[in-house]
């Protein structure tokens, strides 16, 4: 006998530890080869993060690192909204199959409450990963025509 899947929880799951695979693991089981590339990005964006602050923002290897946690964040909180917005048969039919029916799938104010919350993450973190990798890019290009016209 199988454990129902909840829906909340998966949310909550995608919001909090998403860039992890929480979500995937819970869902598809410690065996879910792409839950185990999630951590990949998430740590070399966090590499990126110390290489800021051991080097300063003008280190080029951050500029590409950190958009890379910002965009596993973002794309953990879509895969929440996404999982959110499913109704209670579809849920049901994802990952419920052997044992549909029950509330497992239903929506409810904690599901609403991580909704908003991964809309407002995932927003923040793919904005603030894009701002910084173009800031960075156009900035540099701005010095080596500096430098080229010297």
């Amino acid at each position: 006998m199988t454990r129902r899947k909840n829906k909340t929880l998966a949310v909550w799951l995608a919001l909090i530890g998403g860039a992890l695979g929480l979500h995937r693991f819970y869902l598809r089981g410690l065996g879910d080869w792409v839950g185990w590339l999630h951590p990949l990005p998430t740590a070399l964006g966090w590499y990126g993060v110390e290489r800021v602050l051991a080097h300063g923002q003008d280190d080029k290897l951050s500029w590409v690192l950190i958009p890379l946690l910002g965009l596993s964040i973002a794309a953990a909180c879509l895969t929440g909204i996404v999982y959110a917005l499913a109704d209670a048969g579809k849920w049901d039919r994802w990952f419920n199959p052997a044992s549909p029916g029950g509330t497992a799938g239903h929506t409810n104010w904690l599901t609403v409450i991580a909704l908003v919350l991964s809309l407002l993450v995932g927003t923040i973190a793919f904005m603030g990963s894009l701002a910084f990798g173009f800031q960075r890019y156009f900035e540099y290009q701005v010095e080596e025509a500096r430098k080229i016209s010297q």
